[in-house]
């Protein structure tokens, strides 16, 4: 039988359930990371923004792309492997920043689409670290072929959530909206991953070994 991947909603609705399975370490490593970025951010910190935020976005989707699958995790296990590939993971968030600048020079239309088409990279590298740096994209872009208005709806879809999110302060960003969003793009990543497979656009062994097998 033809494999049919989940819908928006049905996506959303595992994502509330996995939220209320591991409430308490989603919401605790949303908000460290939210921590993170903002000590960051710092004006004295604007180097160590740029070397580390990007491993602590590739750990970060990676927890809650595990989340959504279902697996145990804990914060010590999204901090425990963060730095784990450091250089690898490092130059593909590298790399896909890059493309999607080039991107926008052209017009701001071509950088959104090409912000969809490579915004499964992070899960990847987080997933599969035998996945170069360079080949990152290049199996989101692959991944995403005819579902960039999907994804960018489904980022629409939160909007009234973000909007109660500000009339709490950020409390309900913190403590419901920013981790069930995030597990919910996570699952977004798992469907994607699964009807590419199965549909023959990529074969696992591109993500088990890397389309070259190195990690660089």
């Amino acid at each position: 039988m033809e494999y049919s991947m989940k819908t928006r909603e049905e996506i959303k609705q595992t994502a509330r359930e996995r939220l209320a399975g591991s409430r308490n370490s989603s919401i605790a490593v949303y908000l460290l990371a939210l921590i993170a970025f903002g000590v960051l951010s710092a004006a004295s910190l604007g180097l160590a923004s740029l070397v580390l935020a990007p491993v602590i976005v590739v750990a970060s989707d990676g927890f809650f792309a595990a989340v959504y699958r279902g697996e145990g995790r804990t914060v010590s296990d999204w901090f425990s492997g963060m730095f784990d590939g450091f250089v690898r993971k490092w130059l593909g968030m590298f790399l896909m920043s890059l493309k999607v600048f080039l991107w926008s020079l052209l017009l701001v239309i071509p950088g959104i689409v090409k912000a969809m088409a490579y915004s499964l990279t992070p899960y990847i590298l987080a997933e599969y670290p035998g996945v170069s740096a360079g080949d990152a994209a290049r199996l989101s872009d692959k991944m995403t072929y005819g579902y960039k208005m999907d994804i960018f709806v489904a980022g629409l879809s939160f909007l009234g959530w973000e909007m109660l999110s500000a009339l709490t302060f950020g409390l309900l960003e913190v403590f419901f909206t920013g981790p069930y969003r995030s597990i919910t793009f996570g699952g977004i990543y798992e469907e994607l991953k699964r009807n590419a497979i199965e549909r023959g656009t990529i074969r696992e062994e591109e993500l088990e070994n890397g389309a070259e097998g190195t990690v660089y």
